[in-house]
């Protein structure tokens, strides 16, 4: 078990083989980001997106929390996706959740969980769309990493349903969303093929929001 004062130690260690592969590492970070991705995942200690990507610092633009949710009235996610399309202009919006999510088994569970109940409806409300694929599979284990898998497609979605998204693609063809799975176990990334212009069309009868940004209402036009 790594102690507070190792940290330091550790930062130290690092700092000194950078600057021994290249003495202008960190001159360079401090010029500024231009990442292609935006990561989606999970605030799971076991599951860092640089590391399991290959990518290095200044590569992927990150956003964690419990069991990857996206909700729409979550002010956090809503500003790292507005700010990665507008501001950083990633060309790739990826959502990862991982098998053994511990905020996706505790959706499964019928308990109180107390303050964390609003923030687990949102899983919850994935097992009650998917409730009839979910209860004809036989084993409790294959129906938590299905539901995990449902959990990605469905926030994958939320992303696709984003004003910023659809606007920003609608002017430049990017970003693409995609949803994949961690598995822990092998160490793997699944890719869950997302049809992302497909998902896309079928929204925008009802979340077709990119054609109006920025549009003048009729009294502005008086």
């Amino acid at each position: 078990m790594t102690t507070y004062k190792e940290i330091f130690e550790n930062n130290k260690q690092w700092v000194k083989e950078k600057l021994a592969a290249d003495t202008n590492y960190f001159d360079k970070l401090a010029e500024g980001q231009d990442p292609d991705f935006l990561y989606i995942g999970c605030s799971d200690s076991r599951v860092t997106a640089e590391e399991l990507m290959g990518m290095k610092p200044g590569e992927v633009f990150v956003h964690r929390n419990i069991a990857n949710i996206v909700g729409n009235n979550d002010l956090n996610v809503m500003s790292v996706i507005n700010y990665a399309v507008d501001q950083l202009k990633v060309k790739h919006i990826v959502v990862c959740g991982h098998y053994y999510c511990g905020g996706v088994k505790a959706a499964m569970q019928s308990r109180d969980m107390g303050i964390l109940n609003p923030w687990l409806r949102n899983i919850r409300d994935v097992y009650r769309l998917h409730h009839a694929e979910l209860k004809v599979i036989d084993t409790e284990d294959a129906k938590y990493r299905r539901l995990i898998e449902l959990n990605v497609q469905e926030q994958c979605l939320n992303v696709i349903k984003t004003a910023a998204v659809q606007r920003q693609y609608l002017s430049s063809g990017f970003p693409i969303v995609h949803g994949w799975v961690f598995d822990i176990k092998t160490g793997k990334l699944i890719d869950l093929n997302i049809p992302f212009e497909q998902r896309l069309k079928e929204i925008q009868e009802v979340y077709d929001l990119g054609k109006q940004i920025n549009k003048p209402c009729d009294d502005e036009n008086k």
